[in-house]
């Protein structure tokens, strides 16, 4: 599966969003998939793997996304937007920083109509961590369905990358689907997110009439 990607819009102000356009039934005519992970997570690589370009930047240092970044994507079954926003948990960054960046991620979650999935990225070597949980929940209340994507599949081996998800699911997550597991440099888990990803986007609005995302158990 590949995708024709561009980037469309690099906002870091909410006045610079896109315009969202709706058909009579109030459907987005451009749906978007978001993607949310801590500094570090590896956003910007899986970004790319996703794409099949390096449009997103890749830095040395984390915490480098201060910006909304909005791709147009066409699929093999649906054209939509990939949002790539701003990582958190960084604590070098300057609270200044962290808060503008705050700010601007809430103003997108919060307001935007086309908004279809929320993609969760976590660390596979750390499981869901503290800002990682309120990140679900906060989502969660605004009403906004939520798929985790463990990456940095790669930096376990495989024979032990079953259980540990096996392990993450019965410690509880909230995910809309079963959670992927996902590798940008082997590269592991692509396609099947891209399928995914094309999935909920065809359908234009969340995969569920509440919007909900199911808590995963084992």
């Amino acid at each position: 599966m590949s995708w024709k990607a561009k980037v469309e819009a690099t906002c870091f102000d909410a006045g610079q969003f896109p315009l969202e356009t709706f058909s009579s039934d109030g459907a987005p005519l451009v749906p978007e998939v978001a993607v949310a992970g801590r500094s570090n997570v590896g956003k910007s690589s899986l970004v790319n793997a996703l794409l099949g370009a390096r449009l997103a930047h890749v830095g040395a240092t984390p915490g480098k996304t201060r910006s909304v970044n909005f791709y147009s994507v066409a699929g093999d079954g649906a054209v939509f937007r990939l949002v790539d926003l701003p990582g958190y948990g960084y604590a070098q960054r300057s609270k200044a920083e962290r808060r503008g960046w705050s700010r601007l991620t809430a103003s997108y979650v919060e307001k935007r109509k086309s908004l279809a999935l929320v993609c969760h990225l976590v660390d596979f070597r750390h499981g869901l961590l503290a800002n990682d949980r309120a990140l679900q929940g906060w989502l969660s209340e605004q009403g906004r369905p939520i798929l985790v994507v463990f990456t940095k599949a790669d930096k376990t081996a495989k024979s032990k990358r079953r259980v540990v998800l096996q392990q993450y699911v019965r410690d509880g997550l909230l995910s809309i689907d079963a959670p992927l597991v996902t590798s940008a440099e082997e590269p592991f888990g692509i396609a099947d997110l891209q399928a995914l990803l094309e999935g909920y986007a065809s359908q234009g609005r969340p995969p569920h009439p509440t919007g909900q995302t199911h808590e995963h158990h084992a």
